[in-house]
């Protein structure tokens, strides 16, 4: 495992811990309002965690959801939790998955947002914007916005929604005077048909389940149903009208107001 880098916003003591953990290119910074707003509403403490390979956490050739589960697993015995409930979003929604498949007592309820226990057929798409990244020439000596700007526009070809190329761009981080990207872009490159989809399982996990998704993206529908039923007996399934991938940025409100409601009572 690697010791990842991480965050908390503290809550509550007598309500179970609640650990987030953001999908490719993110980081745990992704869901500083998330934290923040979940707090403020009364739940037990937030920890914010960034993947392998992702934010400020150590790089590693490796990068399989088996590998980033024991991340997770190692995380929280290093913070003495011994039962949270785990939030993940795309990939980091995988990787929830895997640890409560895997460790079933560490996880007292389980959401996944916006993804299901099965392939995304979407690898062409994004191993078309690592090459992208991968190729972005940036000159020593630039500031950060103007080193931003030049990103921007190498990257717009490949990458034409601009929520997207603003995301990807959060990732370009300036050490010693250069501009450099903080995501391993080799690592995810050779691992991504494994990140894209998901370890196969035989034994189901058996704690309340949420799948969250978004009503306008293609990642979680109901041809996944029956592999949801068969991995999360306990799952209820919800959709959130009008938003798309990034379900806690297109609709904030409802998103907190879903996971709050699904958050054991006090």
């Amino acid at each position: 495992a690697v010791p990842l880098s991480h965050a908390e916003v503290r809550g509550r003591d007598d309500r179970p811990p609640l650990v987030l953990l953001h999908g490719l290119f993110g980081s745990g910074g992704n869901f500083q309002t998330v934290a923040k707003a979940l707090v403020q509403r009364g739940s037990g403490t937030v920890v914010m965690v960034d993947a392998r390979n992702h934010g400020s956490s150590p790089h590693s050739p490796l990068m399989t959801y088996d590998a980033m589960s024991l991340d997770v697993q190692d995380l929280l015995s290093r913070l003495g939790i011994s039962k949270c409930i785990l939030l993940g979003h795309s990939m980091g929604g995988k990787t929830a998955m895997t640890v409560a498949l895997q460790q079933p007592d560490l996880v007292e309820r389980l959401i996944s947002v916006d993804i299901s226990p099965g392939s995304t057929a979407l690898v062409s798409e994004f191993s078309a914007y690592i090459s992208a990244m991968m190729s972005v020439k940036i000159p020593d000596g630039l500031t950060r916005s103007a080193a931003r700007q030049l990103a921007d526009e190498q990257l717009r070809p490949v990458v034409q929604p601009m929520q997207l190329r603003q995301f990807l761009l959060t990732n370009l981080v300036e050490v010693k005077g250069r501009c450099i990207w903080r995501v391993n872009l080799e690592a995810i490159s050779h691992h991504l048909t494994e990140i894209m989809s998901f370890p196969v399982f035989h034994k189901p996990y058996l704690g309340p389940t949420l799948f969250l998704g978004g009503s306008k993206s293609p990642y979680l529908s109901s041809k996944d149903y029956s592999e949801i039923n068969r991995l999360f007996p306990k799952a209820d399934v919800q959709f959130i009208e009008g938003a798309g991938h990034i379900v806690h940025q297109d609709k904030f409100e409802e998103f907190i107001t879903a996971v709050l409601n699904f958050l054991p009572p006090p």
